[in-house]
């Protein structure tokens, strides 16, 4: 199931011993090389730490009443979790970066992302287009397999290059039926009449 990513930032953190909610969750922690969301940055008056994290390995569920772990035992600090310390101090986030095609030209900001709440991977970006284009186009979506390269700054995504495949004569009345099949399929032998 898809999620926006904004639904998840100020989620109760529920334990599943006590019933009572522990944290909330503050900021995503994504690796930029895979668009997952490793961890989530929490805050509460119940932690230890300023700085705790809550891995998405030790979400057990999500439910209408938030992300649901075992106790209070689940959250961590940035450095005890060693692979994880680099991406935390990354500070990464696809929130407000420049969209841009393969030939340079502005698509638009990344405003909201959906995420696939059972692997926690960033399916698709919802880029806001430049005013202009945006009369046309609100709000663009783009896929994740459209995404060529992410830098500091840019997200560089594949050109919308459409090619035609069936082009029409001028003057011509040929038009390709989409859903007929080219080639004629043979028609079925029951084999019990023969």
């Amino acid at each position: 199931m898809l999620l926006l990513g904004s639904q998840l930032i100020d989620t109760p953190v529920m334990s599943l011993q006590t019933g009572t909610e522990l944290a909330r969750t503050k900021e995503a922690i994504i690796n930029p090389n895979n668009l997952k969301v490793l961890a989530y940055e929490v805050e509460g008056p119940t932690l230890d730490e300023d700085n705790s994290l809550l891995l998405v390995g030790d979400i057990r569920e999500m439910s209408e009443v938030g992300m649901i772990v075992d106790s209070s035992d689940e959250f961590v600090s940035a450095e005890d979790v060693i692979k994880l310390k680099p991406l935390y101090d990354l500070h990464f986030t696809v929130l407000n970066k420049h969209v841009v095609d393969e030939q340079g030209k502005k698509i638009g900001k990344v405003v909201n992302y959906s995420i696939d709440i059972d692997s926690f991977v960033i399916q698709q970006l919802s880029v806001k287009r430049p005013l202009f284009k945006s009369l046309n186009d609100a709000e663009l979506l783009i896929h994740r397999s459209q995404i060529v390269e992410i830098n500091d700054h840019l997200i560089i995504v594949k050109s919308g290059k459409v090619k035609q495949t069936h082009a029409v004569k001028k003057g011509s009345r040929h038009y390709v039926n989409p859903f007929r099949q080219p080639n004629p399929q043979p028609e079925s032998i029951d084999a019990q009449q023969s």
